[in-house]
């Protein structure tokens, strides 16, 4: 009984913490005190776990497989809005209001979140269910993922309805989706092409583990009850506050139309300084008696309606598609296109992602096509202007076989992507490899650039990673290639000189003290990004002992689910690997990091030793410039010791700009703008 108390006072003691990180950003607790009482928890409920309640907060780190997702019918249709791009047919929708309502009445505007929608049922204030909208009669239970967003209440405070249904829409915030892009390109897969699709994949994971860790965030905007003490939608809202919902700051009341089109003017302008994605407003007649007299159709309320902004978007020929080989050989189709003006760049290509999507499009060679940049950042082709195609023009057929070396495709079950298989042969693949390994955050060998291992690679002084550390000065020194551009014209030579020469072999020769898991996500095995190779090496500590884990010892762990489990066996599996790990352990380079302790295991083995100046515990840094005392990977990984977080770009959720020498003038304007503190390495770190 003592631990069913404890178990009671813990569950209650952590989601109300996790209220305040989430919903109130008021934290009273570090996060290593929240990490204890976690762990305390989950050691209680794995010796009583009949005592386990429904709203422990340990099932929000997931884990939880979902072989496939039960159909669950809503006992109120989710219905879409009706939508609309331009301000006649607002004032058209208000002006029906007015004949149909003959009270005074006002609106509710609210941004219209770029995500997913879902419905969530409590009973007793405890969350028992979430839907996904799906075709608006039924949709997917999706509990298990749901569960892991931290901004969604498992167990609600305060006095709220027996039966309540709080629908909202799940989104990924840039932060997010940032890092999770750049952990995809890390690992060598094909991005994400927005936000909303980012959000969308990651609630359809069977692994709820890895949906929590992508950071996944909750707006709710509608609030249904049978009792509800509240007899509008702004008030149901402020209601949904008080449960421990994290409402909307951007939610106001406008008596007329006018005031709808300030605050749609308002957002068409500055949503751009959102940390998340909205594609537009929604207006809502307030007062929810009126709300039923004015009813629905068989498709839309006639309450609401949602206003788009409508999306840049230009006409150009498209030149030619070009299907380029990636390091992982997937084949990625791009469209050259007749430049043209977009959201104030000039966009010359844009990705066609894979072979579905040519065919969706049925795209034809020299079509006129509709460009958009997807989430104002990435260009697209939506579209093609049938009515400019030629009669004899040809469709745009994805090849069957490797554009390069001519090897027969394949195309993995479940997955967009077609890939060439002979990645050992493969000059592209090669050639992407190679350039893998030596960036930045894998062996981080300087003066190695693209366009030297491409005139390496092609005359013959490397074909794979291991052969960089043969390379002799003979093999380097004078070595020229003449660079033709797209028009045959040449545009410049490339030369290696005494002095690069000198630089390159020196740099490769620092490459070998390395730690272990910046070699081993060098290596390049697919899906295994920078954070997964710390991780593996947490929990390995050698190539060797990585190489004997099976599978079930392998997907043993949160962090690596059935693909990534396959991709490591397939890899050692190959012989050609396993050789080419052996000659690189040959030259020196680092395969085991058993010898340094677990607590630094992740962390660099000569890390200055330094105390910080104030707690870094939970904060976010963006380092940017050239410093004095600390390489930049030394400062990420001292700020990441000390509990800290880094992030790439300055943003809303930054807490300190680190500011170096010939720091980039961009960066510094945006943190003073947003009012971020701008601190020196000396304000950060000093010496014990």
């Amino acid at each position: 009984m003592e631990a069913k108390e404890k178990i009671k006072f813990l569950t209650e003691q952590l989601n109300e913490h996790t209220r305040r990180y989430y919903v109130d950003s008021n934290s009273i607790i570090s996060d290593y005190q929240f990490d204890m009482l976690m762990k305390e928890l989950e050691e209680l409920e794995k010796q009583y776990p009949e005592y386990r309640l429904p709203e422990s907060p340990t099932q929000r780190v997931g884990g939880e497989t979902t072989e496939k997702f039960n159909q669950i019918k809503h006992e109120i249709p989710m219905i879409s809005l009706g939508n609309t791009y331009n301000e006649e047919e607002v004032r058209e929708f208000d002006g029906r209001i007015k004949k149909s309502v003959h009270e005074n009445y006002e609106y509710v505007c609210e941004l219209k979140y770029d995500g997913l929608a879902i419905s969530l049922l409590y009973e007793d204030g405890v969350l028992m269910h979430a839907i996904t909208r799906g075709d608006g009669i039924s949709g997917d239970e999706v509990t298990a993922n749901i569960k892991t967003i931290g901004s969604i209440p498992l167990k609600l405070i305060g006095d709220y309805p027996s039966k309540l249904c709080v629908r909202g829409e799940v989104i990924m915030p840039h932060k997010s989706f940032q890092r999770l892009n750049e952990d995809k390109l890390d690992a060598g897969e094909q991005p994400f092409a927005n936000p909303r699709n980012a959000a969308s994949g990651t609630l359809k994971l069977q692994n709820s583990g890895e949906v929590a860790r992508r950071g996944l965030d909750f707006k709710p905007y509608t609030v249904i009850a049978g009792n509800l003490a509240a007899t509008n939608h702004y008030d149901s809202l402020k209601l949904a506050a008080k449960w421990g919902f994290k409402t909307s700051n951007y939610i106001v009341k406008c008596p007329d139309i006018d005031e709808v089109f300030n605050f749609i003017n308002y957002w068409s302008e500055n949503r751009k300084n959102l940390d998340f994605d909205i594609d537009g407003i929604v207006i809502k007649v307030n007062d929810f008696d009126l709300q039923e007299q004015l009813g629905t159709t068989v498709k839309v309320p006639r309450w609401a309606i949602a206003y788009k902004f409508k999306a840049e978007s230009a006409c150009t020929e498209l030149l030619s598609v070009v299907f380029q080989v990636g390091r992982t050989g997937a084949i990625t189709p791009v469209a050259n296109l007749t430049p043209v003006q977009l959201a104030g760049t000039t966009v010359r290509r844009a990705s066609l992602h894979n072979a579905d999507i040519i065919k969706e499009l049925d795209l034809h060679e020299h079509d006129f096509v509709y460009v958009e940049k997807g989430g104002d950042i990435i260009p697209k082709i939506t579209g093609v202007n049938f009515d400019s195609r030629k009669k004899d023009s040809n469709p745009v057929i994805f090849p069957t076989y490797c554009p390069v070396c001519g090897t027969k495709l394949i195309r993995n079950e479940g997955e967009a992507a077609h890939y060439c298989p002979n990645e050992n042969n493969c000059i592209p693949q090669i050639k992407g490899k190679i350039e893998h390994f030596i960036s930045r955050k894998a062996m981080d060998i300087d003066s190695f650039g693209e366009e030297t291992v491409s005139l390496l690679v092609d005359k013959g002084k490397i074909a794979n990673i291991a052969d960089i550390y043969k390379l002799t000065y003979n093999d380097i020194y004078g070595i020229e290639k003449i660079i033709i551009d797209e028009n045959n014209n040449v545009s410049r030579k490339i030369s290696l000189k005494e002095k690069s020469t000198e630089t390159l072999l020196k740099s490769i020769e620092n490459s070998k003290k390395r730690q272990f898991y910046h070699v081993l996500f060098a290596l390049g095995i697919r899906h295994i990004g920078e954070t997964t190779s710390k991780k593996l090496v947490k929990y390995y500590h050698s190539i060797d002992n990585l190489r004997k884990a099976g599978f079930e010892d392998l997907v043993s762990h949160e962090e690596i689910g059935e693909i990534l489990a396959k991709a490591i066996i397939d890899y050692f599996a190959d012989s050609k690997n396993i050789a080419i790990i052996d000659s690189l352990r040959s030259y020196g380079l680092k395969f085991d990091d058993s010898k340094i302790t677990e607590q630094y295991s992740l962390f660099t083995e000569e890390l200055p030793n330094v105390n910080p100046i104030f707690s870094l515990d939970g904060k976010t840094f963006v380092i940017s410039g050239v410093f004095e005392k600390f390489s930049r990977e030394e400062m990420k990984e001292l700020i990441e010791k000390f509990g800290g977080k880094n992030a790439t770009s300055v943003s809303k959720s930054t807490d300190y700009l680190v500011a170096g020498n010939n720091m980039g003038p961009a960066k510094r304007q945006k943190a003073e703008e947003l009012g971020i503190n701008i601190i020196s390495e000396d304000e950060l770190f000093e010496k014990k």
